[in-house]
């Protein structure tokens, strides 16, 4: 395991990585299976998944022989709640935009 802390937002800024995360989002699924829906190899994929479970974006559990990944629901929220944060923001200065233009 890795002793920094891997950024969900640096994480998803990888086209691949982002893809990944897609697929994921509608099943959870093998490495193979991501695989073979996309134009990288295995050892490629394997990668990116390590980056995005350090990222706290998805997780891994064992069927088996394989592995099988699927998305991170408190990862998720915790990018949730600070997307919320951005637009709450951004709302509050557009109302104090719109307000100043009023007056």
């Amino acid at each position: 395991m890795s002793t920094y802390a891997v950024d969900a937002w640096a994480a998803l800024g990888d086209p691949s990585r982002r893809r990944i995360f897609e697929l994921l989002a509608e099943r959870p699924q093998s490495v193979t299976e991501i695989a073979d829906g996309l134009p990288i190899s295995r050892p490629a994929v394997s990668q990116h998944l390590r980056v995005l479970k350090q990222a706290r974006l998805v997780r891994v559990r064992s069927e088996g022989t394989r592995r099988v990944y699927q998305v991170d629901p408190e990862g998720l929220a915790a990018l949730r709640e600070e997307l919320d944060g951005f637009w709450g923001k951004a709302l509050a200065n557009f109302k104090q935009i719109a307000e100043q233009e009023t007056e």
